[in-house]
Parts: C-alpha cells; structure tokens; sequence
C-alpha cells in the first residue's frame, strides 16, 4: 500500500511578521539569486546596484531560477513579487522589512554601503551581509543600529541551494538571530545560527581547505583538474549531499560508530598527507595551467549551459532526497517536503474550499527528468502527477500533514493508468479529478491527465484509497468531517456520469452505504 502526505516539518519561530518587501543592495551573481529567491516566495524586492549591466544579470539569474522551479516543485508557488531597480540605496531600502548586502567582498566598501543602508532604512528591519568571511563584528562597526545586523552567508546558486549561514556579530541581538532563522523558512531556505564568529564561517573554511590541496595537486602535477573534479562527484560528493562528514564517518566506523572511527583514523592525522599549512603560489604559469586544463574540460559548454546543468542535477538531488527515508525525506530533500507542505497549507487557507466545482486539480510541466530516452515523459512520472492530484483532493477535504501527524491517512490500495498519448519535454499539463463513490472507508477516484488547454487525454488513472488507522496499519472508518466534505465535492463536481475506460480494474460493490454519484453507471461498466 502506498501512503499519501509528507509529514509536518517544525514551524521557525519568529518575533517579526512576514517578510513583505526586501531589498537586495548588489545584483551580481549571489545578489541575484538573494533576489530569486524572495521574489519567488511572493516577496516584492528592489534593488539597488550601480553597475550598468544589473538589471540584464539579474533578470538572468532570475529567468534560471524559474525554469528550476519549475522543475522543483508542483506545489502552489505564490505569486512572484513585484521587481524594481532603483538609482539610490535610499530608495531602494524605503519601506524594506529585510535588506541583503551582497557588494564585493572589500571591508571598506562593505563598510560604507552599511552605513546608509542603516541609515536609510526603517527601524524594524533586518539587516544581512552575504559576506563570505569577514567578521561580522568588523562589518556592524560604526552602526547606528549594531544590533540588528547579521551575517546571511548563502550558496550559489541562492535559488536552489536553501543553506544560509547565520552569524552575529558581537552587538546582534539573539532576538535578531533567531527572527532571521524565522523568516527565511518561508523561503525554502535553511537558516543555520552560527554559534560564534569566526573568518570564513564553517562552510567556507571547508571549501578553503579542499581548494588550497586541490590547488597544490595541480602545481605538482598529480592530477589535472577533470580528474580531480571526477574524484569528487563519483565518490565522496555524492555522500556529501545527503549525509555530509560525520555522519558518514559514523557509518565507516562499522558498529562501534564514531569512536572506533577516530581511533583507527584519527593518527592518519600526523602523516604527511596533506599542505593546508601551506600557501600555493598562484604564479603566472600555475593560473595559465588550471585556465587552460579548465578551457579543456569544458570545450562546448557555455557558462548559461553549465548553469543550467547544475541547476537540473540539484533539482534532481533535491527531489530523490524528497523521497528517502520511506517517503519521510532526508536532509534538503526534507526541508523541500517541508516547504512544499507550507506552501500547499496556504493554498488552502487562502481558499479553504474554493471556487473550482473539479474535486482536485494540478498543473505541471513535463521537465528534462522526466523523459526517457524516447523523449516522452517515463512511466513512473504519471503515477507522480496522478498522486500528486491525489494530494490535492486529500488536502482539500482536511486529509493534511497535520492529520496524518494526528494518526490517520489514506493509503492507495490499486491503481489502473491507461496511457493514451505522449507527453513531451517542456509540455504543460493539467490533471482533474472525478470522484466515483466513496463510503465511510473507501475512496474511488478517477483521474484524467490532458495537455494544458486540450481536452483530449492524455492518460488515465483509476485509484482506489482506503482509509486507514496508521497505528495498526488496518482500515478504519473516516470520521464524518471527512466524508461530508467528500459530498460536498461530489455534489459540486461537474460530471456524475461513470468516465470513459472506468471500471476495467476496480469494481466496487454496489452497497447501500456507498455514497456515489455514479451508481446507474457501475453495473453496466464492471468486468
């Protein structure tokens, strides 16, 4: 049996109301994707950046950021804030809830454009550097408002990769820690509180170390550089992104765990294995060798492709990672199940039983994962869009995360799918659900999958739900709340006549307590 809806992630807590506007001072590459990503989350952002090609970079890494999106996520994204590009840092700030520095990375400069930022901008606002290893102390010097000024250290690409490293200075109040660990979370991202400052943070002195060994296996000529970078992403990187150092340590550690690790590796660290005490010497020759080996790899590959390639391997990291941990998700892929929860809860809430007379509805678009080597879209895809539509009818009768959490669910105990066409690379999609009858304990839905704007389908699927007492894994009877909110629906729903290609795998009895739409229809269309 299959079980429906990812379980409920712990809500951040913040003392500030939501973020509303923002205002990202500096638009290049982690600038712009500061502006994707609150942009995307429904947030209205301005920025400010004197550069004369700004507004082109940030539409660029805008542009990356929804097609990735699309490719995330078939939650309810909201609406895209509004985007606007000002002249001054003091219009640009007017009215901001949150303000994101991303300047180069020179202390005077930084320095300089956090002073009239502070200046300028309301009282209540949070103030973030996205510094990549100055001192916070260093940075809120000079201040009006220290207390309120943080470093928000991302990684790119912003839009995708939920990491924020938040770090106080000396005067940061803890409440402003804790506000911008809060507010992020509507974002997609992960707010990580540093305990104490330090150069470079945590992330950043992991990657200096692995740059400075890899720099020094490059001048000495162990490897070239594809050869390292195939070290990484065919052994270590791959565990790296779904259970990073210690824990994988943990488990090379066999039964005895971490200690048994540290006992047998740890005098490893005496031997003569590595240089991160010492400091290559980028000289003209060492830059031409890694530029020319790095122009080689990539021979054919434009910076807007590999982009594009990183961004869909991410996604397809993410969502695999969504679905670990029999269903649960595990690490990023968690905190995306979590964020897909949020955002369907809104949708809800914001129409509690909407408008649309269709049970359940979803719309999606048919992304580079999701073909085969023929081009269509795999097998297994419209399973996930069909249960996916599933999600939305279970949701909108109150069958969500939190119900789920309270010890109950619907589990889908058959499906027939009917594929009737092809869907291609890039298609829009639309799936509509009709419910065929339903009793205290069974749900028999029927869904049809068509091209967005097209009524022919596409495919088909049947389904039968039982509800179920997850305790003790057996069917139980759903409480009335959940059955008058089905009859509603079925009363609203635009057909009542049993569809085309119903009925060829399940063939519900007819019983008196079934409530269904379709009972002069059924005795004619089982087998």
């Amino acid at each position: 049996m299959v079980s429906r809806m990812p379980e409920p992630r712990e809500a951040a807590v913040s003392a500030r109301p939501e973020l509303r506007r923002v205002a990202c001072v500096g638009g290049g590459v982690i600038g712009g994707g500061w502006v994707a990503r609150f942009l995307l989350a429904g947030i209205d952002v301005a920025v400010h950046d004197p550069h004369p090609e700004a507004e082109r970079i940030v539409r660029e890494v805008l542009a990356n950021a929804r097609t990735a999106y699309a490719r995330l996520t078939q939650a309810p994204l909201p609406a895209p804030g509004t985007l606007t590009f000002h002249a001054t840092i003091e219009a640009a700030v007017e009215g901001a809830d949150w303000i994101q520095e991303s300047v180069p990375e020179r202390l005077d400069l930084k320095r300089g454009v956090l002073a009239a930022i502070d200046a300028a901008c309301p009282a209540h606002a949070l103030i973030g550097s996205s510094t990549s290893g100055l001192l916070p102390s260093d940075l809120q010097a000079g201040l009006s408002r220290p207390e309120r000024f943080f470093v928000a250290h991302p990684y790119n690409p912003v839009y995708l990769l939920p990491l924020v490293e938040i770090v106080p200075g000396a005067r940061t109040d803890p409440q402003t820690v804790a506000d911008a660990v809060g507010l992020l979370a509507p974002t997609g991202m992960k707010g990580v509180p540093i305990a104490k400052e330090i150069d470079a943070f945590v992330g950043d002195r992991l990657l200096e170390a692995l740059w400075r060994e890899a720099l020094w296996l490059i001048r000495d000529d162990i490897c070239d550089v594809e050869t390292l970078d195939d070290v990484i992403r065919y052994s270590f990187g791959l565990r790296w992104a779904q259970m990073g150092l210690f824990q994988t340590y943990r488990i090379a550690g066999g039964e005895a765990g971490m200690r048994h690790f540290l006992g047998q590796f740890g005098p490893a660290l005496k031997w003569p294995w590595t240089k991160l005490t010492d400091v290559v010497d980028l000289d003209e020759a060492l830059v031409e060798k890694i530029a020319a080996q790095s122009d080689a790899q990539n021979a054919g590959l434009s910076l807007r492709r590999l982009e594009q390639i990183r961004d869909e391997n991410i996604v397809g990291i993410l969502q695999a990672l969504k679905g670990a941990d029999d269903g649960r998700g595990w690490g990023a892929g968690k905190l995306l199940a979590g964020f897909e929860g949020d955002l369907w809860r809104k949708a809800q809430a914001a129409s509690p039983d909407g408008d649309d007379p269709v049970p359940a509805r979803l719309s999606a678009r048919v992304a580079p994962s999701w073909v085969d080597y023929n081009g269509h879209m795999t097998e297994h895809r419209y399973l996930q869009v069909f249960g996916d539509t599933t999600d939305v009818l279970l949701r909108r009768i109150g069958v969500d995360a939190a119900y789920v959490e309270a010890g109950a669910s619907y589990y889908t105990v058959e499906t027939h799918l009917r594929h009737l066409g092809e869907a291609r690379l890039g298609e829009d999609l639309t799936c509509r659900t009709q419910i065929l009858s339903f009793d205290d304990k069974r749900l028999h839905l029927f869904h049809v999958l068509t091209r967005a704007g097209v009524d022919e389908p596409i495919a088909t699927a049947e389904q039968m739900l039982l509800h179920v007492d997850r305790a003790s894994g057996r069917a139980a009877a759903a409480p009335e709340a959940i059955l008058s909110r089905l009859a509603g629906l079925v009363e609203r729903q635009p057909s009542t006549t049993m569809p085309e290609g119903a009925g060829r795998a399940i063939s519900p009895a007819k019983r008196r307590s079934d409530r269904s739409p379709v009972h002069e229809q059924e005795t004619d269309r089982r087998h």
